[in-house]
């Protein structure tokens, strides 16, 4: 009978090692493998630059212990270093729990000849469902009324049932996306099913869609009373909605974003809600995070919805994260090609 296959789970406080430890032993079979569990302290420890990667558990003397012996690791935030790699010989894989392995430094991984996969998709519902909710709170003024009566005790919420004041409903609303990936995919579902007037600007996907496709950003911003972002992050998409993409809106639009910080001007987007040119805001992502204490963005709770980056915090994402990463294990034990892998 063969040796086990010695597996290290660093998971956290959020995607569990019991979790991991228990997907892959569904995986390949109890039998098969001998697993190690070592918890970091994320996220009741915040993550940061650890050495050369960056988005880490500060943990490497911890993660070089747990191994020790170990041909793969599975983690979400251990900080696989090129210290971490060149303590552990026998590392032969790292699969992260994560969109993309920003925790791994890739070509010292290489180097050693480590496999890095990661699992993509593991929060597109998640994200989906968040953002719809957080369009729904900014749309009906729901935060503001719960801390009116709720923070102050106060049934005197008559101001939101006024004309000017009162919310916008989805039903013929006109909604404009911004990316069409594995969460904006799904927000327009959603926002049809809602009977929403969903409206899709992605210049790089192809075929059927749900809502009407608008080939220009500029032509999406005049025609939406909400605007969604769902695009990826690169230097082409940093800053894309700036000052002059908002003043593109109709007066009185909401702009939500739970993609990513970067893509909105967050000056900008103070500027137009304090003048008034944009009713509403609703942000899980930001510039900055956390946010700094000095941002403009905490002076407008009257118009603007915040959550410290929430999307993602779903117990059925730590479980799809797990049963991928799982997967992948499974696959390079079986000798198989991986689905989402880098080195």
């Amino acid at each position: 009978m063969s040796e086990p296959l010695r597996i290290t789970a660093a998971g956290d406080h959020f995607v569990l090692p019991g979790l991991i430890a228990r997907a892959v032993a569904d995986e390949v079979g109890e039998q098969a493998v001998e697993i190690r569990e070592l918890t970091l302290g994320w996220p009741l420890e915040p993550f940061g630059p650890v050495a050369e990667v960056t988005e880490a558990s500060d943990a490497e003397e911890e993660l070089i212990g747990a191994l020790s012996g170990a041909e793969v690791l599975v983690t979400q935030m251990g900080p696989v270093t090129e210290r971490v790699l060149a303590a552990s010989p026998s590392l032969r894989l790292v699969v992260v729990c994560r969109g993309g392995p920003v925790n791994v430094n890739l070509e010292a991984a290489k180097a050693h000849d480590v496999r890095v996969c990661f699992t993509p998709g593991r929060n597109a519902a998640a994200t989906a469902e968040f953002t719809v909710g957080l369009l729904l709170a900014a749309l009906r003024r729901i935060p503001q009324a719960h801390h009116l009566l709720a923070g102050q005790g106060s049934w005197e919420g008559a101001a939101y049932y006024t004309y000017e004041n009162s919310g916008l409903e989805l039903e013929d609303l006109p909604v404009g996306l911004v990316g069409y990936g594995a969460v904006g995919s799904r927000v327009a579902r959603v926002l049809c099913a809602f009977g929403a007037q969903v409206m899709v600007h992605d210049p790089y996907v192809r075929g059927e869609i749900h809502g009407l496709r608008v080939p220009f950003l500029d032509d999406l911003l005049r025609r939406s009373r909400v605007i969604t972002l769902h695009a990826r992050l690169t230097e082409e998409t940093r800053g894309l909605i700036g000052a002059r993409e908002l003043a593109l809106l109709p007066p009185g639009a909401v702009v939500v974003n739970a993609a990513r910080g970067p893509l909105l001007d967050e000056e900008a987007l103070c500027d137009a809600l304090e003048s008034g040119r944009l009713s509403a805001a609703a942000l899980d992502t930001y510039a900055r995070e956390p946010v700094p204490a000095d941002s403009r963005l905490l002076g407008l709770a009257e118009r603007v919805v915040m959550t410290p980056h929430l999307g993602g915090a779903s117990r059925a994402v730590a479980e799809k994260a797990a049963r991928i990463a799982a997967e992948e294990v499974g696959r390079w034990l079986r000798g198989e090609p991986p689905a989402h892998c880098l080195t």
